[in-house]
């Protein structure tokens, strides 16, 4: 049975997926309703998308924060329940950061933490059952993932991103699909975990790159799947179909191979 649930949205942009959203959620193409939206970027268009609509908006600016932790100590601004180690433990089983030392990585850790303490508080005004990243910038640590998904078993942070993943995690997915040859560029819906762009599979959309095609082009076919592909993936976490499990592969060479799976029950 499908029942409505409430979406809120983080951006950075222009929107065009949060767009698509609003849309079929007021035509009711998705059993949904966006209860808010959030930016890291107070210049963010998609922000006035929101409000025309009467969609509550709020900015946390990163820039912002991470100017007042230069003069300030991290010590009387980091959130009581913040733990570094937890969080630098956390991380190294997912995203590798090219830190040069500890220092640069506690500070990076302390100061994200902020930022994303920030984005809880005005969050916990709307409660939410999915939170959708429709072009938001900023990678989430482990402190904000483990305090949206707290029941690990059922992951609520959904992302798209501009390839086909595995293939080209990062910020220009659809500039290095172009630039590496392919013949096949696409886009992916993923839930969040610890990694960039690593979390379980939820679905994909591909389209044929042409010799015609630009780098335009293909970002122009990209982001029209892009608005379709996040609306199957929201109607099927609506109907409560998706499920993450576990799956251990053996290789030939003995060694296992584990990584958690989406499955779409029928």
């Amino acid at each position: 049975m499908v029942h409505k649930i409430r979406v809120g949205v983080l951006i950075s942009g222009g929107g065009s997926n949060l767009q698509a959203i609003i849309d079929a959620s007021k035509s009711k193409e998705i059993d949904a309703r966006v209860v808010f939206v959030g930016s890291d970027n107070p210049d963010a268009y998609g922000l006035k998308r929101a409000q025309q609509h009467g969609i509550p908006t709020f900015v946390v600016d990163y820039q912002t924060i991470k100017k007042e932790t230069s003069v300030r100590s991290l010590e009387d601004l980091v959130p009581k329940d913040f733990e570094l180690q937890t969080c630098l433990q956390q991380n190294d089983q997912g995203l590798s950061l090219p830190f040069s030392d500890r220092i640069k990585a506690e500070r990076y850790f302390c100061t994200r933490a902020i930022f994303e303490a920030a984005l809880l508080r005005e969050m916990a005004a709307g409660p939410f059952d999915l939170l959708v990243l429709a072009g938001f910038m900023r990678m989430l640590t482990p402190y904000f993932i483990d305090r949206v998904n707290t029941d690990p078993s059922q992951p609520r942070i959904m992302n798209i991103h501009p390839a086909l993943l595995p293939s080209f995690p990062g910020v220009d997915g659809y500039g290095d699909t172009y630039r590496y040859g392919c013949k096949v560029g696409g886009c992916t819906v993923h839930f969040v975990d610890y990694g960039e762009d690593t979390g379980p599979i939820i679905g994909q959309k591909a389209f044929e790159i042409t010799h015609d095609d630009t780098i335009d082009t293909v970002r122009d076919k990209g982001l029209k799947l892009e608005w379709q592909l996040y609306l199957e993936c929201i109607r099927f976490f609506a109907a409560g179909r998706l499920r993450v499990v576990p799956r251990t592969y053996t290789l030939e060479n003995g060694a296992e191979f584990r990584r958690k799976i989406v499955e779409i029950a029928t």
